[in-house]
């Protein structure tokens, strides 16, 4: 596949798209990846690091326009390179205000059949954006720009024909994530899951949580996942809140480390409770958009359901909504119901069909043919 890779500043794609090339060769496969933004900086030896959107406009377009040239000329022809990698961005929120990344032409072109927009916690992202640029943006426009590069990655993808392979991924910080990203580009016929299962009403219940990890885990071995426990600000907004409460002004955040290098993830980071706040409902909306997305963009919704003290079904609101939204957009749906009491017709009349576990499941998925027969975590 031809992947053009985008996603907001902060991010920090460099290093995960690289990693998942090296992964790609611990696999015997081959991805060459071109970043953008390093070949501009290459065409541009005068511009101090961090500061090349800093420069008009004009000489951003030509540089991006020589980086892309540079890129079309070095992938022809298309059978040499299969498995190509462009990182870019979509858009840029910057001192000119809101422009374009990319040039249609170039786009058309290049010849992309895959996009790929990746997305990361936005007090992480937050955090990284300023690690490394001399700029002054709040959670609330990051909370913007994120849905703006989905947005217009989107489109993009529908003016290249590509609608039906445009995907919103999460960076994440664990290694199913790079093997997502690889299996896009390289298996990309595997069947694409969304792992659906309870999550805010379940934080204080370590069995549960470690119930519902297992069953992630598993569902990643053997297909292509979209899980929305990658990227989860829920839990963000809830400290903050807390944090008011409290009449505390700052909330601090853990590291989240990727890769072996010292960058902006490997220290805690104090986050404005006021700014936490004033993303509220920018969180919700997010998820409730996000997570629709990640089922449509999937073949199947695969969805635990645990059982709770009395036997009771962990069953939220919002798995719910994920199972009548996969039904009418008549993906096949699949639940594990672990409680003793049984499902209402709501879950029955919905369900593709219901498991008792999660070992009769992926029984029944290998029976169809379902699960791939070479498993890349095995080498």
């Amino acid at each position: 596949m031809r992947a053009v890779v985008t996603g907001q500043i902060g991010i920090d794609k460099k290093p995960y798209l690289n990693s998942v090339a090296e992964l790609a060769a611990e696999q015997g496969s081959r991805i060459d990846v071109y970043h953008v933004g390093n070949m501009m900086y290459g065409e541009a030896p005068d511009v101090r690091p961090g500061r090349i959107l800093d420069l008009p406009l004009s000489r951003l377009d030509s540089l991006r326009r020589s980086a892309f040239k540079d890129i079309i000329a070095d992938t022809s022809p298309v059978a040499e390179h299969p498995n190509v990698i462009v990182n870019t961005h979509a858009t840029f929120r910057w001192r000119h205000g809101l422009f374009s990344a990319f040039d249609f032409d170039q786009m058309e072109t290049l010849g992309p059949n895959l996009f790929i927009c990746l997305v990361d916690n936005i007090e992480v992202v937050h955090q990284r954006l300023h690690y490394e640029h001399d700029i002054d943006a709040s959670l609330k426009d990051c909370m913007v720009w994120r849905e703006e590069e989905i947005l217009v990655t989107e489109l993009v993808a529908r003016a290249m024909h590509c609608q039906h392979q445009f995907y919103i991924l999460s960076r994440g910080r664990h290694i199913d994530t790079l093997e997502t990203c690889l299996r896009l580009i390289t298996r990309n016929d595997m069947r694409k899951v969304y792992p659906s299962f309870p999550m805010s009403h379940v934080v204080d219940m370590p069995d549960v949580l470690a119930e519902i990890d297992a069953f992630r885990s598993e569902l990643a071995k053997h297909f292509i996942t979209f899980d929305p426990g990658d990227v989860d600000e829920k839990l963000l907004l809830e400290r903050g809140i807390a944090a008011a409460k409290e009449g505390r002004d700052w909330l601090e955040v853990a590291p989240h480390s990727f890769g072996g290098r010292a960058n902006a993830d490997d220290v805690s980071q104090r986050v404005p409770v006021r700014e936490i706040l004033e993303i509220a409902g920018d969180v919700d909306g997010q998820i409730y958009m996000r997570d629709f997305k990640l089922i449509d963009q999937s073949d199947m919704i695969v969805s635990l359901i645990p059982e709770l003290a009395g036997g009771n079904p962990g069953l939220s609101s919002g798995v719910e909504r994920e199972l009548q939204h996969a039904f009418e957009h008549t993906k096949e749906v699949y639940v594990v119901w672990k409680p003793k009491k049984s499902p209402s017709p709501f879950i029955t009349e919905t369900a593709t069909r219901i498991f008792s576990s999660v070992e009769e499941a992926l029984g029944y998925f290998e029976e169809q043919g379902m699960v791939m027969q070479h498993n890349l975590f095995e080498g």
